[in-house]
């Protein structure tokens, strides 16, 4: 079925590294604001915020202490309210971030609970402890790479928290705090919020707090990842407020398998229009996103397979603010910033590939440009505590100091979280003061100025890919299918009654020759080029880095 949200492309803005307006060294939403010409001109439909809420900043605004505000450091509520307006006259809707898991310990919530007042004593998991107040209730490790319970000796009991210590978990089994999250909904939706990107959004029930089975990551995650409670209570949110609005959501899912997705996202079961997973950005790493191993084209695309046949729609991605860039990742980096280098052809091929997947493509700030993993030296200008905490756990497992780094630096969500480059001066463009992260120093060359009205840069090539993907209904809704790979090649189509396109992607440095099949497949009347290819006449070898998009014809 058609769908608004199905159409066009989604740009993700984390709000603190996008523009900062008053020189604090921190984006904000009137800087957003002075950019929305630039998104728009992309080719962007809507925009998807990462959380500007009232927050103590713990977790870069993912701890929240009041989801109907705005944190001063972002702003007012009249310059969401001026973003949502400027917005919509560009027609871009604003989707919000909705972290509903947890909030910050500063929530008033949280600050009444602890004190056991009413309504609020149970809006929090709170547990006694083992042996008194000397051992955590269960065995359970966080998200975070540390315990799960926190002892609050006010209330002398154990909270629950599967992230950051200072972000407790919400109880579900309070039908109060449902109707808080209503609440809440109902506010932004009023305000003109086109929908939500929820957070970690399966693992808001937690069937048991019996112990877990031990994991060397997440102990615990059976009593709580997509238990049936979640899906009751995502099947109520939408029935008695999302389905009163014309919006989408879209679930960041925590470790979720295939069947969970199905059931997450089924349209038939009405709980979210789709869902971000995380398998097929993991084709080169052992353990999550954290330990490497060899890049394989033929893992890559049975994984994506899987996904694009296995569900009824896909939230299409490549990066985000927990992701590194994809550049750096999948791509190469080498001679960022300049003409006819494995980055810009990497870069581009990553669009090629963006646009040509099924299912809503989602864009993150800087993407656009090619921008790169960060440049850091060592761990002390990492902000991200996630990447601290981990650094932490190898220590006590007496990883030695220089694999720490070198595996950290690979993984770290700081990679995608440094500001964006808007030009080559003193802060990138970025800001006129400090900034609260460091700023790449190939920003020099690699920035938005440079790449504005050249007709062979990366941005140029992402505009030209969202208006082939708008342009056409096979790309948007036709079926994928697999063909081949062979090496560094990998080749997939897209096809519809009448029409196909065919993509093929050579994630190597190095040509590659075509076999036989691959030559029968590859006929067409070219669509796309990321190395400026004007025609295509059944060669017998793609250049490094090469993406080609052809068009065929008739098909059956």
């Amino acid at each position: 079925m058609k769908k608004w949200w199905k159409e066009g492309v989604v740009y993700q803005i984390y709000p603190r590294s996008f523009q900062d307006s008053n020189g604090d060294g921190i984006g904000d939403i009137p800087g957003i604001i002075s950019r929305l010409d630039e998104i728009a001109g992309l080719g962007t439909r809507t925009i998807w915020l990462s959380p500007v809420y009232k927050s103590p900043q713990i977790d870069n605004g993912y701890d929240i202490s009041d989801y109907c505000d705005i944190d001063p450091v972002f702003g007012t509520l009249a310059d969401m309210e001026r973003l949502i307006a400027e917005a919509k006259k560009r027609d871009i809707g604003i989707v919000m971030d909705l972290v509903i898991n947890h909030t910050s310990v500063e929530h008033p919530w949280f600050q009444k609970s602890r004190r056991r007042e009413e309504p609020y004593k149970d809006y929090y998991i709170w547990q006694k402890g083992r042996g008194g107040h000397h051992h955590p209730p269960n065995n359970w490790t966080s998200f975070f790479m540390e315990g799960v319970w926190e002892f609050d000796e006010l209330r002398e009991e154990y909270y629950l928290h599967l992230f950051h210590k200072k972000q407790p978990d919400l109880n579900y089994k309070n039908p109060l705090v449902i109707e808080e999250v209503k609440k809440i909904l109902r506010f932004w939706l009023d305000k003109g919020a086109a929908g939500f990107r929820c957070d970690v959004i399966n693992v808001l029930w937690k069937t048991s707090l019996d112990d877990g089975k031990k994991s060397l990551m997440l102990t615990g995650l059976e009593h709580y990842k997509c238990q049936e409670g979640n899906h009751a209570i995502l099947r109520q949110l939408r029935r008695e407020v999302l389905d009163n609005y014309d919006c989408f959501t879209v679930g960041e899912t925590a470790m979720v398998n295939l069947d969970e997705a199905k059931l997450l996202s089924d349209p038939g079961r009405q709980e979210l229009d789709m869902v971000f997973y995380f398998d097929h950005l993991e084709v080169d790493r052992r353990i999550a996103r954290f330990v490497p191993k060899k890049f394989r084209a033929k893992e890559l695309l049975k994984r994506l397979t899987k996904w694009q046949q296995g569900l009824e729609w896909n939230a299409v991605y490549l990066e985000n603010h927990d992701q590194v860039r994809i550049v750096s990742h999948y791509g190469d980096d080498r001679g960022a910033g300049e003409r006819g280098s494995s980055w810009e052809r990497s870069a581009k091929l990553m669009a090629a590939l963006l646009c040509t997947l099924r299912g809503t493509p989602f864009i993150f700030q800087g993407q656009e440009i090619g921008m790169t993993n960060f440049d850091f030296n060592s761990l002390d200008e990492v902000k991200d505590i996630e990447t601290h905490n981990l650094n932490r756990l190898m220590k006590k497992i007496f990883f030695p100091s220089w694999l720490r780094w070198k595996w950290l630096r690979l993984s770290s969500r700081d990679n995608s979280r440094t500001p964006f480059q808007w030009n080559a001066g003193p802060g990138a463009g970025f800001t006129t003061g400090q900034s609260w992260l460091g700023i790449n120093a190939n920003h020099k060359k690699l920035n938005y100025d440079a790449q504005r009205k050249d007709p062979a840069s990366v941005l140029s090539y992402y505009k030209k890919m969202i208006r082939l993907r708008e342009s056409s209904e096979t790309l948007k809704y036709g079926s994928f299918k697999p063909l081949l790979t062979a090496g560094s090649l990998l080749m997939f189509s897209r096809e519809s009654p009448n029409e196909a396109y065919v993509a093929a992607f050579n994630f190597s440095s190095r040509r590659k020759k075509l076999n036989g099949e691959a030559r029968v497949l590859l006929r067409g009347k070219l669509a796309a080029s990321n190395i400026g290819r004007t025609e295509w006449a059944a060669g017998d070898s793609l250049e490094g880095w090469e993406a080609l998009v052809l068009q065929v014809r008739g098909v059956s």
